[in-house]
């Protein structure tokens, strides 16, 4: 059997102008900022993972709305042959309770304002872009 991509979620959840962000404790990205999640269980929707996933980081809790963008991560071995290829599907989390504590593969966990995420913290890929993309969504 070939290897395929695995399927992974990211639970974006905006508050007040800010994000919610975790700084990673595992590769890839290991240190840098982005937002809570990971892989999807077998038989686990993407709206059931992004819950699940926030919990484990976090200890947020937040009800899982739709997924409205999907991003590819493929990482080579630095010779070219590719080691891993994730398809993250962003999921955005309308916030219910609870305040941020780094659980599980996360380092640290924290609110961020949008407006200075960039100058604040070293981002993964894309955070800044998605956490600005969920916020014009607006509430729901």
């Amino acid at each position: 059997m070939s290897p395929r991509p695995v399927p992974a979620i990211l639970a974006v959840v905006i508050r007040d102008g800010q994000a919610l962000l975790v700084q990673r404790a595992n590769p890839p990205d290991a240190g840098l900022w982005g937002f809570p999640g990971g892989k999807v269980e077998f038989g686990e929707t993407l709206l059931a993972a992004a819950e699940r996933e926030l919990l484990e980081e976090t200890g947020v809790q937040a009800r899982a709305t739709h997924a409205f963008n999907a991003l590819d991560v493929l990482a080579d071995d630095g010779k070219g042959t590719l080691e891993h290829h994730f398809v993250l599907v962003a999921v955005e989390c309308q916030w219910q309770a609870g305040e941020p504590v780094a659980d599980d593969d996360a380092l640290d966990a924290r609110w961020v304002a949008i407006d200075r995420m960039e100058e604040d913290l070293p981002l993964s890929r894309d955070v800044a872009r998605i956490a600005r993309q969920a916020a014009a969504l607006g509430p729901r």
